[in-house]
């Protein structure tokens, strides 16, 4: 009788355990999240890259852990971002993040289904992208960035370091659509002034920013302003180099601007957003559905001035916009 009740005990126990081996020894869910941008990172700048996966890993997500990373950058091409989105569709990703607003346009047009996560768009309801910023809808949401809102505020502050500058140029990407409203809010600045004109130039490439330059030089530009977009973050070091050749002052939206010899920067932080991103993601792989996830905004924004710069274009800084610069370079 003992040896029939252990051995039904030995066969329950046998029972309960075996299921409980294997919920134990079920593998971990792995995420696979494509990242799509125009421009690949720049080792002399901060990476969004390097950012982003950072706020992954604060969130408990590892890649090559519980976590695949499909990364596909267009290598400044712009045209390539359509069939690259079209890849991440094929691999049947379960977040897409972009970084640029034409990263996000060619992600939009790709998918309708998959969830979409912008790091830094402009504009993004007057993009197209979103509905509302507090009630986004659709299949994206993310973090947008103030270039668009700054536009004149750039213009203001370019003005009060060099007043008596009267032809300004502003470098725009002709794929970038929130470049036409920057370009709108600048010349609507300058119009209140009636000695500033707007000089626009467009460039699209690498090589078409050393042109722009060059015909800024040839419509006798005095000064220059250079707008957020993913292809003039990538290339500040090359842009601020240009400004110093044609000996021009000029201020740009990406902090980092004046810390590689830029005149003036001022803006916000994009490396943050794209950690920041981290939540987003994090949130839709956990059921939240992007279109009630409300865009985030900037709320810090940061002056920094490079004197050696100014030293070097023969710039005397005033103490008022000086007094004003969270950041002196010397």
């Amino acid at each position: 009788m003992t040896s029939r009740r252990g051995c039904l005990i030995a066969i329950c126990a046998s029972a309960v355990a075996a299921p409980l081996r294997a919920f134990a020894q079920a593998p971990a869910k792995v995420w696979r999240v494509g990242y799509l941008s125009q421009s690949p990172p720049v080792p002399e700048l901060k990476s969004n890259k390097d950012a982003f996966l950072r706020g992954m890993r604060d969130l408990g997500y590892v890649e090559g852990k519980n976590l695949i990373m499909e990364w596909r950058y267009a290598d400044d091409h712009i045209e390539r971002l359509p069939a690259l989105a079209a890849e991440l569709v094929q691999l049947k990703v379960d977040v897409i993040v972009t970084a640029g607003t034409p990263a996000v346009s060619a992600a939009q047009k790709a998918t309708a289904t998959i969830p979409i996560v912008f790091g830094n768009a402009a504009d993004p309801v007057g993009s197209g992208f979103v509905k509302s910023l507090a009630r986004p809808g659709g299949n994206l949401t993310g973090l947008s960035n103030v270039a668009v809102d700054i536009s004149s505020k750039l213009l203001e502050m370019l003005l009060s370091t060099v007043p008596k500058v009267s032809r300004v140029a502003i470098l725009l990407s002709p794929d970038n659509a929130s470049h036409a409203r920057v370009l709108m809010d600048v010349q609507s600045a300058a119009a209140q002034r009636a000695s500033v004109k707007i000089l626009p130039v467009h460039a699209r490439t690498p090589a078409e920013i050393d042109t722009a330059f060059s015909m800024m030089a040839r419509d006798k530009a005095e000064a220059a302003i250079i707008p957020g977009e993913t292809l003039f973050n990538g290339r500040v070091h090359q842009i601020a180099e240009l400004a110093i050749k044609h000996r021009l002052p000029s201020i740009c939206v990406h902090l980092q601007y004046a810390e590689v010899g830029g005149l003036m920067s001022y803006g916000h932080t994009v490396t943050t957003q794209y950690q920041r991103a981290a939540t987003y993601v994090d949130k839709i792989l956990k059921g939240a559905k992007p279109g009630e996830l409300p865009v985030e905004q900037p709320t810090t924004l940061e002056l920094s001035i490079n004197r050696k710069t100014a030293a070097a274009l023969g710039i005397r800084i005033p103490q008022e916009v000086l007094v004003r610069a969270d950041k002196v370079i010397e």
